[in-house]
C-alpha cells in the first residue's frame, strides 16, 4: 500500500491532538484550554503569568489531560506537539504599555520560537492578531484586505506594530519552510475572566458600576466598538485552526458596533447601577470606530458571533459579581 501523507494527516487531525496553548491562562486563553480539555486533548499551557491568573485554570489542573507550564515565549523552549494556539500578549492597553518592550518582545521573539517548534514538529500554529493592526482605520467598516493606519511611534504601537510583525513572521515561515500556519485577527472581546483592572472597556464600566461610582467615558462617547462574547470566539478560533486549505488571516468579531456611551448605559441598566457617566480626554492614537466586516469567516468557517451584547453581558456582569477584586494583582514588573 502506498503511503498518502495527506489522507494521514487529515486522519490524525480528527484524532486526539498534542496542544500548546501560550498565554494559557489568560482570559481567552483559559477557556480555550478548558474547551480542548473537554474535547479530549492533551493540554500544554504556557504562560509566564506577566498579566494572566493561575486561578483561571486551577480547575484543570487535576486533568490527566491538562499540564500547566510557567515559562515565558520570549526563551527557546522544546515541545512534542501536533498544534500550537500561539495567544500568548497582553492585549488591554493599560497592560500593554505597563512595559511596551516585554510587549513587542513577546509578539516577535515570542512568535519565532513558536514559529521554530511548529517547523521541527510539523505542527500546526495559529497566530492570535489583532484589530489593532488596523490602527485608527480610514476604512469601516474593516476587511482583511485593509492595511491599516498605524503609528509606529505611538504609545500603542508596541502592541500594533508588534502583532503586525508576528504576522509577517507566520506568512515568511509559511513561504520559506512550508509551516502550516493560520491568522485570525481578533476584535474586541469581553467575558467571564477578564481581568478586571485590565483598563479595557467593559471591565471598567462593569467594575464601576457595580460599586457605584462614576463611569469614565473618554471622549464624548461617540467611538464605536463591536462586542464579541468569548464563546463566540473560541468557536471560531477552534474552527479556524482545522480548517484546512485557509490560512487567513481572518477578521473575527461581532458585526454590530455600538458607541461606548451605549455600552456604559447599557451597563448601568444591567446592573441597576445609581453610576453617573463622567467625560475625560480621550487617549492618544485611540481609534474612533472600529468594526469588521465578517464576510470571510461567514464564506470559510461557516461562523457568526450567537450571543447578543445584552446577553453576554448580564453573563460577565454576573460572573464579576462572585469574585473578590483583591485577588487581581496588576502585571508582574519585570526586566525587559
Amino acid at each position: 500500500m502506498i503511503f498518502n501523507r495527506q489522507r494521514f494527516l487529515r486522519t490524525a487531525r480528527s484524532m486526539i491532538q498534542r496542544i500548546l496553548v501560550t498565554g494559557g491562562a489568560g482570559f481567552l486563553g483559559s477557556h480555550l484550554c478548558e474547551r480542548l480539555v473537554s474535547d479530549g486533548h492533551d493540554v500544554i499551557c504556557l504562560d509566564n503569568f506577566f498579566t494572566s491568573q493561575k486561578t483561571n485554570v486551577v480547575h484543570l489542573l487535576d486533568k490527566p489531560n491538562f499540564e500547566l507550564i510557567r515559562h515565558d515565549i520570549t526563551l527557546p523552549i522544546h515541545l512534542e506537539v501536533d498544534q500550537i494556539y500561539n495567544m500568548a500578549c497582553p492585549a488591554a492597553p493599560g497592560h500593554y504599555q505597563f512595559n511596551p518592550i516585554k510587549t513587542i518582545k513577546t509578539s516577535v521573539m515570542g512568535s519565532i520560537n513558536m514559529l521554530g517548534i511548529a517547523k521541527r514538529c510539523g505542527a500546526r500554529i495559529l497566530q492570535a492578531s489583532t484589530s489593532e493592526v488596523y490602527g485608527d482605520p480610514e476604512q469601516h467598516p474593516q476587511t482583511e484586505s485593509y492595511r491599516g493606519s498605524v503609528n509606529p511611534i505611538g504609545i500603542r504601537a508596541c502592541y500594533d506594530e508588534g502583532k503586525r510583525v508576528a504576522e509577517t513572521l507566520f506568512m515568511d515561515y509559511h513561504r520559506s519552510n512550508n509551516v502550516d500556519v493560520r491568522i485570525v485577527r481578533i476584535f474586541n472581546t469581553y467575558g467571564p475572566r477578564m481581568h478586571p483592572f485590565d483598563g479595557r472597556v467593559v471591565a471598567n464600566f462593569i467594575r464601576q458600576a457595580l460599586a457605584g461610582d462614576d463611569i469614565t467615558i473618554f471622549g464624548d462617547g461617540s467611538q464605536t466598538r463591536s462586542f464579541c462574547y468569548r464563546d463566540d470566539l473560541v468557536e471560531v478560533i477552534i474552527r479556524m485552526m482545522n480548517c484546512d486549505g485557509f490560512i487567513g488571516p481572518v477578521n473575527i468579531g461581532n458585526p454590530h458596533e455600538f458607541t461606548i456611551r451605549q455600552l456604559a448605559e447599557k451597563t448601568i441598566e444591567l446592573t441597576g447601577s445609581s453610576s453617573k457617566l463622567i467625560e475625560a480626554p480621550l487617549p492618544a492614537d485611540d481609534p474612533t470606530r472600529r468594526r469588521p466586516d465578517i464576510a470571510l469567516a461567514k464564506e470559510k468557517l461557516d461562523w457568526e458571533p450567537k450571543i447578543e451584547l445584552e446577553q453576554g453581558l448580564k453573563h460577565t456582569i454576573d460572573w464579576f459579581k462572585t469574585i473578590n477584586l483583591g485577588d487581581y494583582r496588576p502585571p508582574t514588573p519585570n526586566f525587559s
